[in-house]
């Protein structure tokens, strides 16, 4: 079982990845972003430094998903990864513009052959307002300076993206508006029941609605 978390930023991917490893005994895989040296710089002068971020991260997930994520699939070990490649296209298609996007998408789609696709994607909603919330809770300092309306255009392109069939992967829409999945148990755990409901994995409630789901 290999189940890939998405959403916009500050939509709680990675705290959801942790806390549902071990209700699955799973492994988890998280994105690894903090190591881009272009990513203070791209806050600050998005035009200036896009093409640089993104080269960087499309490389740096693509040898993480061809060398981590295939080692455990091939296990047969379930696993968690708070991220997808896919949607590194998805970020380009917002940050770059003619020729650079051009080589970019070259590049992503002969990587993107040789990457093992999630048996579900969990795709985690919230309205930008509580986005620009939550990543003002957790303080990043190269998240400071993030503009609203960058999220917010993020939050659309996310759902237009995932609102049509994406790569023969099944997708799970979850709004989490009014979740809480820190401080209430009950919240956490009727996320767990759609995500096994979703892949056919006793047990589960088909009875617990999900508030705000889809």
């Amino acid at each position: 079982m290999y189940v890939a978390i998405e959403g916009v930023i500050g939509v709680g991917k990675t705290t959801l990845a942790r806390l549902l490893q071990p209700a699955f005994d799973a492994e988890i895989i998280l994105e690894v972003f903090e190591e881009n040296p272009f990513l203070s710089d791209f806050y600050s002068d998005r035009q200036r430094y896009a093409f640089q971020t993104q080269i960087f991260f499309l490389l740096s997930r693509y040898h993480q998903q061809r060398r981590t994520i295939h080692e455990i699939v091939a296990t047969g070990r379930n696993l968690f990864a708070d991220y997808t490649f896919a949607k590194d296209a998805l970020f380009a298609s917002i940050n770059l513009k003619g020729d650079e996007l051009g080589m970019y998408h070259k590049v992503h789609e002969a990587l993107a052959e040789k990457i093992e696709k999630p048996d579900l994607l969990v795709y985690l909603q919230a309205a930008t307002d509580t986005l620009m919330q939550r990543i003002a809770q957790r303080d990043r300092p190269y998240e400071r300076q993030m503009e609203r309306s960058y999220i917010d255009q993020l939050n659309h392109a996310y759902d237009d993206f995932f609102s049509k069939p994406f790569d023969h992967t099944p997708v799970l829409t979850i709004d989490t508006n009014n979740l809480n999945i820190i401080q209430n148990p009950e919240h956490l755990k009727m996320m767990a029941d759609r995500i096994k409901q979703s892949l056919g994995l006793p047990p589960f409630q088909q009875s617990l609605p999900m508030p705000g789901s889809a």
